[in-house]
């Protein structure tokens, strides 16, 4: 049987160079090493301090699957729930070879801070399987998929811990998992994931809206930089459901998109790509990928070059650690927006910003999705449909009062983003810990 991908787009990108491994025990040090730094800012109680530098509940499952080939070959997977202080744990679950725990601990955490930040009444959690899911069928997917599920079933659900796509996941992925969950329960659960198909309980717009958040703080960037969004480069490592948007929603808003990669390299004009060709290319590529492609008008380069090119904006869209100690120095963007979960690492950010580079930070720049997803839950919840145009429209609001207040909490203490992000969703935990008597009671 022929291998497929789960979805051309979701897995367009998912991974800017299959050589290079996530390193799980780096981003879960850097998440611990942020929350250390900012305890002080904001005099955050030792005893809140500890509780948010371990997550609630982690749980390791090894499921058993039979392949086309009819042999067993077993994955494992996680659910890592960090914090439910603010409400229910929100959080996608990935399928990538390098998942492993300590990816999906920052990752979990990474979810609380984001859901604060945007001011969502979520709590952060994470799910991944360690898996290559580019060299799997669609029906071994499908009965990895469920699982999964039926192993995680216990501490998941509407009111507890919501899963969403992630990398390497989408609305097919989604919807195996309501099927899995109703048919256990007797009844319909749509309120079990978000990002599902609109047809069976999603919301229009949710698979765009990571990217269109992205595309958002760039606009609200741009506009307190003072510069104008016409002709500004960009270059965007990833091209998968979020890369791609984020290069549509530029190139349609005027901005010369100059550079984009996937996991088989990249393609780059200093004039400007064609976008809407390359999207047609790779949405009609088997797998979704630019592998391929050719055209007079760009020259190939890899996922390295990308990231050194001069340009106005770099968007990194793939893995975390892209941007790191080791190549930090040859990146001669201007600004960076982080459409990945912790594409910079701690060292290079500093350096980053050191040379005065803008970053803004993955818990602000692709908070999109979450937040999209909150309003496919409450939908679900009230069996109740919103349209597209107000869905885009209260993401838009949501997006832009958050860059907001990040921003001026910034000026006002006079430090990166990054720091502000961070001072911001802190807080807003800490402050419903503190009303909730959740650092002095166990009872």
């Amino acid at each position: 049987m022929k291998k497929t991908a789960p979805d051309k787009q979701s897995n367009a990108g998912a991974s800017a160079d299959r050589t290079v491994q996530n390193d799980g025990h780096e981003l879960w040090n850097s998440g611990l090493s942020m929350l250390d730094e900012i305890a002080p800012r904001i005099n955050l109680e030792e005893g809140i301090h500890a509780i948010l530098r371990k997550p609630e509940l982690e749980l390791t499952v090894n499921v058993p699957v039979t392949m086309d080939d009819e042999q067993v070959k077993v994955f494992t997977g996680y659910r890592i729930q960090h914090s439910s202080a603010r409400g229910p744990c929100k959080g996608g679950i990935r399928y990538h070879p390098g998942v492993d725990l300590n990816e999906i601990r920052a990752l979990s955490a990474l979810m609380t801070w984001k859901c604060a930040v945007v001011n969502i009444p979520y709590g952060g959690s994470k799910g991944g399987v360690q898996c290559d899911p580019m060299h799997m069928s669609e029906g071994e997917l499908c009965r990895m998929t469920r699982g999964f599920t039926k192993m995680i079933l216990p501490v998941i659900g509407g009111k507890r811990d919501i899963p969403a796509p992630d990398m390497n996941t989408n609305e097919q992925t989604m919807a195996w998992i309501v099927d899995t969950v109703s048919s256990i329960k007797g009844n319909m659960e749509l309120e079990i994931v978000t990002g599902k198909p609109v047809s069976l309980g999603g919301a229009a717009g949710r698979k765009e809206a990571t990217g269109r958040g992205v595309a958002m703080c760039v606009k609200e960037l741009l506009k307190r930089k003072r510069l104008p969004i016409e002709n500004t480069t960009v270059a965007v490592q990833g091209y998968g459901n979020v890369g791609s948007i984020v290069a549509v929603t530029l190139h349609e808003l005027g901005c010369k998109v100059v550079a984009i990669s996937d996991i088989t390299g990249g393609r780059y004009n200093p004039r400007g790509l064609d976008i809407p060709a390359l999207n047609t290319y790779v949405a009609a590529h088997p797998k979704g990928l630019l592998e391929g492609y050719k055209t007079e008008d760009a020259d190939r380069i890899t996922n390295e070059e990308l990231l050194s090119l001069k340009v106005d904006l770099l968007i990194p869209a793939a893995l975390e650690n892209q941007i790191h100690a080791g190549n930090v120095n040859s990146i001669k963007a201007r600004m960076v927006i982080e459409a990945a979960n912790g594409p910079v690492t701690r060292e290079a950010d500093s350096v980053l910003n050191n040379r005065e580079i803008v970053v803004v930070p993955d818990i602000l720049a692709n908070a999109g999705g979450v937040v999209v997803s909150y309003l496919e839950w409450v939908q679900n919840l009230q069996c109740f449909m919103w349209p597209a145009e107000e869905v885009n429209a209260n993401l838009e609001r949501t997006m832009k009062e958050s860059f907001n207040s990040v921003w001026n909490l910034a000026h006002k203490h006079n430090v990166s983003l990054r720091i502000a992000a961070y001072m911001l969703a802190v807080e807003k935990v800490a402050g419903v810990m503190r009303l909730r008597g959740l650092s002095h009671s166990t009872e």
